[in-house]
């Protein structure tokens, strides 16, 4: 396990109900660093379907399955590859009627459709079982979380119940086994998501078509599945609902949780979660300096701007610019955690002359990026000086979370 996560046991994890949507949010030190809204209506993000094809696109390499009546997703052929068919012995070709397995992975977005994909997956708190067809090698179909250390990596590899396991499926080890009492809490889950699993493909042509096979999750019980815990010491909700769920969920009553009783300080005003997500919505970041971010989300890039603000400069710049840049290299990278913005990001750090400034710079954002559970890199320093960041597309941005 990395030593920032292990250092870092300081936050709460925060579930409640606010303006008509579910917040599931990791705190800490009054600052927001992981947030999730979720929609009035139920996301059906995990959801697993035997679906219906309508109509395959070869122009732009995806197919329109149906997995309610009147209700089309979107599934790229690159998410087809060992595609699960119940009404025909497969061929490794998809035509116009086939039923199909399908996992919903995207929320329908404006005018998009919903993602799915046939690249079906499970998850717990400590392993990812996917179904990714026959595999030769069963250690090369166990991959372990790159922020656990490597002498993980041997001690899962060597595990005959997980090698046994990724004979037919794919074993994904996260972050979180670093957190596991006893190794055998990984393998118990590992075998129950394998069982499970495979029930799912038994019935699958056994049902009629639109049928759904499995339900994913409330957002905020994989909201608390996916954090690490050892970013926090406790969850803490004023639902009842939520809390009775994950005290009965097999795999999160052992984890430490709070039911929060005041009817006349409710926990959002408790943790001032209004004025924190105003915010994360707020173009302009202050940093502690006095300088600030201005911080744009277009469609094409994120592009964000470095600014001196009230910080006086003094007799040497060059250090006064240096101390600047670091301190809003450690806001960008939070600010885009929180904020779950992805993709392309060109960030105009203010103008340092020396080339071991620019290097030191580059160094601590890559540094901050590397904290970030979702994958994040520096890409380069553009001939016009703007450091270019990449960052995986993971849900939609908060932004657009609480739009929809």
């Amino acid at each position: 396990m990395s030593k920032q996560i292990e250092n870092n046991k300081k936050g709460k994890i925060l579930l409640l109900k606010l303006n008509g949507k579910t917040f599931s949010i990791l705190i800490r030190d009054n600052r927001i660093l992981s947030i999730q809204a979720g929609a009035e209506k139920s996301s059906q993000i995990g959801n697993i379907y035997v679906g219906k094809v309508q109509n395959v696109s070869a122009n732009i390499g995806a197919a329109f399955v149906e997995i309610q009546k009147g209700e089309l997703t979107f599934l790229p052929m690159k998410e087809a590859k060992n595609v699960i068919l119940t009404n025909r012995k497969a061929d490794g070709t998809i035509k116009t009627g086939d039923e199909l397995l399908v996992q919903v992975v995207k929320d329908p977005l404006k005018t998009k459709l919903a993602g799915s994909s046939a690249k079906l997956s499970l998850a717990g708190t400590y392993v990812v079982i996917e179904y990714n067809g026959q595999q030769q090698n069963s250690k090369e179909n166990i991959r372990i979380s790159s922020k656990l250390g490597t002498k993980y990596h041997h001690l899962y590899k060597e595990q005959e119940t997980l090698q046994k396991i990724a004979e037919k499926f794919e074993v994904i080890v996260r972050t979180n086994a670093g957190s596991a009492e006893d190794i055998s809490q990984v393998i118990t889950e590992a075998e129950k998501l394998a069982v499970q699993m495979e029930h799912i493909l038994a019935i699958g042509d056994k049902r009629t078509c639109f049928s759904c096979l499995y339900h994913g999750e409330p957002e905020y019980m994989s909201f608390v599945k996916n954090a690490y815990q050892a970013e926090y010491d406790e969850i803490v909700t004023d639902e009842k609902e939520f809390y009775e769920a994950l005290l009965e969920d097999e795999k999160t009553k052992n984890l430490p949780i709070r039911f929060y009783a005041d009817s006349m300080l409710p926990l959002y005003k408790l943790y001032s979660i209004e004025t924190r997500i105003k915010e994360l919505l707020d173009k302009k970041v202050w940093l502690k300096s006095g300088g600030y971010l201005i911080i744009e989300q277009t469609e094409a890039l994120i592009a964000i701007d470095v600014n001196t603000g009230k910080y006086e400069a003094g007799k040497n710049q060059e250090e006064t610019y240096l101390k600047i840049n670091l301190e809003a290299a450690e806001a960008i990278a939070l600010s885009l955690r929180a904020r779950n913005l992805s993709g392309m990001i060109l960030v105009d750090f203010i103008n340092m002359k020396k080339k071991e400034h620019e290097e030191q710079l580059v160094q601590a954002m890559k540094k901050y990026l590397h904290e970030d559970p979702v994958t994040a890199h520096v890409v380069d320093i553009t001939g016009l000086g703007l450091m270019e960041i990449t960052r995986k597309k993971q849900n939609k941005s908060f932004a657009e979370q609480i739009k929809s």
